[in-house]
C-alpha cells in the first residue's frame, strides 16, 4: 500500500499529491510574516515570534479608519525587510494611497507594484494571471512574493458599473457568487506558490439581530477562503490631553491555526506605528510572571514597578527569559490542544528565570 500511495500523484496526474509524512503541498505553513506586535503574532499564529502564515489568506475587517490599511502596510514593510530579494503586488481599489505615504513608512517603493482595480472580475483575472506566471518559474528561481488587496469591499462588478452608467439601481445578485468563484481558484494557487495574501474588507451592523453584531461584506467567499479573519475596532490613546494614536482591539473571528474568538489590544501610534511590546504586560500578569500588588507589579526578582514605567521601557523588563516564559503561556492560551501536566511542569522548569540583578532594573 505504501508504494501505491507514493505513486498516486503520478497515476492521477496531480503533481501536488503526496504522502502526508512528506508534508502537504499548499497546506503546511513553513514561515510567517511578523506583524510588528508580539500579541498580534500570538493571536494569529500561537507564537510571539510567528505572525501571518506565508501561504494563506489573512483578512483584516473593520469600519472606516480602524487601521486596516495601516496594518497591511506594516506587514508589507516587515515582509520586504525580512526578504531583501522579495516583492509585493498591491491591488488597490480605494485610490487612497500615495507614493509619499508608502515611502514615509520606510517601504522600498522599488519593490512594490501598485495595481489599481475597479471590479471583482478585474481583480480575479489579474491575480490568477500573476500567480500562474509566478508558478511558471522553477521553484528555486522564485523570489518571495506577497499579494495585497485593499479593499474587497470597494470592488464593484462589471454589471454594477454598467447599471450605474445606464441609471439603473438594481442590485447585482451575482456579486457574492463571483467572489466565491475567485477565491476558490486563488486559495489553492496561493498555497502551491507559497504566496501569502492580505485582504482588507469592510464590516457592517447586522440589522434585526437580537444581539448587536458586525458582519463582513462580500458574502461567504472570503469567509471560507481565509485562514485568519481579524475584526478591528478602535479607541483613542491620549498622552495628557493630546491624542497620540489608537488602541486597536483585534478579535480573531476565524482561524485555522489558533483558537477562535480570542481578543488582544495593540497600540498604533501616529509617530511610530505599531508598538511591539504593547499588551505584554497584561499577558505577563495573566501568566503569573508579573504579579499585581496594589498599583504596581512585582517582578520575578521581587522588585516592584508601576505599569507605566514598564511600558515606557519594555526592553528592560521583557528580557529574553521573560519572553520565553510568555511564549510557553501563549502556546497554552492560543493554540489548540492541551499539553499534559508533566509537559507543563517540564516546560516551566526549563524556562524558570534566574534572579535579575538590581542594576539590570
Amino acid at each position: 500500500m505504501s508504494d501505491f500511495l507514493k505513486g498516486l500523484g503520478k497515476t492521477i496526474g496531480n503533481e501536488f499529491a503526496g504522502i502526508v509524512e512528506d508534508g502537504i503541498v499548499a497546506g503546511d505553513v513553513d514561515g510567517y510574516i511578523d506583524t510588528g506586535s508580539y500579541v498580534l503574532n500570538a493571536l494569529v499564529s500561537g507564537s510571539l515570534f510567528g505572525g501571518i502564515p506565508n501561504n494563506k489568506i489573512t483578512a483584516f475587517a473593520g469600519e472606516s479608519a480602524t487601521g486596516k490599511t495601516f496594518f497591511v502596510l506594516g506587514a508589507v514593510q516587515q515582509f520586504l525587510n525580512d526578504h531583501p530579494d522579495g516583492g509585493v503586488i498591491y491591488f488597490e481599489s480605494e485610490s487612497a494611497l500615495t507614493k509619499s505615504m508608502i515611502s514615509e513608512r520606510g517601504i522600498d517603493t522599488k519593490r512594490i507594484a501598485m495595481v489599481p482595480v475597479a471590479t471583482i472580475e478585474e481583480f480575479g483575472t489579474q491575480a490568477v494571471k500573476t500567480l500562474d506566471k509566478y508558478l511558471e518559474q522553477h521553484e528555486k528561481d522564485r523570489q518571495p512574493l506577497l499579494i495585497v488587496l485593499d479593499s474587497l469591499g470597494m470592488l464593484s462588478t462589471v454589471k454594477e458599473m454598467t447599471d450605474t452608467e445606464s441609471g439603473s439601481d438594481k442590485r447585482d445578485m451575482t456579486r457574492a457568487p463571483k467572489i466565491r468563484g475567485i477565491f476558490r481558484t486563488l486559495t489553492l494557487k496561493l498555497g502551491r506558490a507559497k504566496v501569502p495574501m492580505l485582504i482588507t474588507n469592510h464590516t457592517y451592523a447586522v440589522i434585526g439581530s437580537y444581539v448587536p453584531m458586525k458582519e463582513m461584506s462580500g458574502g461567504s467567499g472570503l469567509k471560507y477562503a481565509a485562514s485568519n479573519i481579524l475584526f478591528l475596532s478602535k479607541k483613542k490613546e491620549k498622552d495628557g490631553n493630546e491624542i497620540v494614536g489608537n488602541i486597536i482591539k483585534v478579535a480573531n473571528h476565524k482561524s485555522r491555526l489558533t483558537k477562535e474568538n480570542k481578543l488582544v489590544e495593540v497600540l498604533l501610534t501616529y509617530d511610530e506605528g505599531l508598538n511591539r511590546y504593547y499588551g505584554l504586560l497584561e499577558l505577563a500578569e495573566e501568566a503569573g510572571i508579573f504579579k499585581k500588588v496594589s498599583t504596581r507589579y512585582e517582578l520575578p526578582d521581587g522588585s516592584k514597578q508601576f505599569g507605566k514605567s514598564i511600558n515606557q521601557n519594555p526592553e528592560k523588563y521583557f528580557t529574553e527569559e521573560v519572553l520565553q516564559q510568555l511564549e510557553a503561556h501563549v502556546g497554552k492560551t492560543f493554540l489548540y490542544g492541551k499539553p499534559s501536566e508533566e509537559e507543563l511542569d517540564e516546560e516551566v522548569a526549563e524556562l524558570s528565570l534566574e534572579p535579575i540583578e538590581d542594576e539590570q532594573l
